[in-house]
């Protein structure tokens, strides 16, 4: 599908959709940093917060103006819940190399997930992964989870969006050109994932609406699917505006 995001990444949308920081700080607490090369010269940084070797593993892509040791605040909510986490950069975003675009962001996911899942196949003994993604990061996430369906236990979006086009329109961004191709394909991508899936989105979301949420919920292939809403939330204040029905909901979902 990357060429599909040619459109977006010829024009000045690219400016607004990414905000890439060059902050990365020394991985503690037991957390570490893999390097993953997607291209030549080109590599991906992404930080493991290892909890439990029995336990699986998260691979998170976060949003479009965080960066790996933002989370380092956050990693203890899932060791608390005995999950392994790891999240991944962005190209530009941290200590990763290159510059961020859409073709290269969705190229990069399975790269990163191959990589990580061969760098981390001896750091415990249940080598099973769960693929979460939180806005922009959601396309990163519903990618691998077409591609590697057998891979994957199940798949968490969190203020994720179905339509492109509309949530443009809805910021009030220039408009790139024609999307309706890649509105077809995205729409079609998300219906054939039948993995389980598991959506969290914000009731007061000002960014990517609730509806956008309710719609990927809506759409998505999986027999086995949950939506859970946390009221009163923002698009950036959903993780602590209710953190026990936020944190309850993923490790309820990752315990089946």
């Amino acid at each position: 599908m990357t060429d599909i995001y040619a459109v977006i990444d010829r024009s000045s949308l690219l400016r607004f959709l990414f905000h890439p920081r060059r902050q990365h700080s020394i991985a503690r607490d037991g957390a570490f940093d893999l390097s993953v090369m997607v291209d030549k010269s080109v590599s991906i940084i992404c930080r493991a917060y290892p909890s439990n070797e029995s336990s699986l593993w998260i691979l998170y892509f976060h949003g479009n103006g965080e960066v790996v040791s933002d989370y380092d605040g956050i990693a203890p909510m899932y060791r608390n819940c005995g999950l392994n986490l790891l999240v991944a950069d962005y190209r530009g975003y941290g200590a990763s190399g290159g510059n961020p675009s859409f073709s290269t962001m969705v190229s990069d996911a399975g790269k990163i997930f191959e990589s990580v899942t061969e760098q981390l196949k001896n750091e415990n003994s249940r080598n099973e992964w769960v693929i979460m993604g939180r806005s922009l990061g959601s396309i990163s996430a519903l990618e691998i989870a077409s591609q590697y369906p057998e891979k994957i236990n199940g798949l968490i979006i969190e203020s994720g969006f179905i339509s492109v086009d509309r949530l443009i329109n809805y910021l009030g961004l220039p408009s790139p050109g024609d999307l309706a191709p890649l509105e077809k394909a995205y729409r079609k991508l998300v219906e054939r994932i039948i993995l389980p899936a598991l959506i969290i989105h914000g009731q007061r979301d000002r960014l990517v609406p609730f509806e956008q949420g309710k719609e990927l919920y809506d759409a998505l292939g999986s027999e086995e699917k949950e939506m859970v809403t946390i009221a009163g939330a923002d698009h950036n204040d959903i993780m602590f505006v209710d953190p026990k029905k936020y944190m309850d909901a993923i490790c309820r979902f990752v315990s089946k």
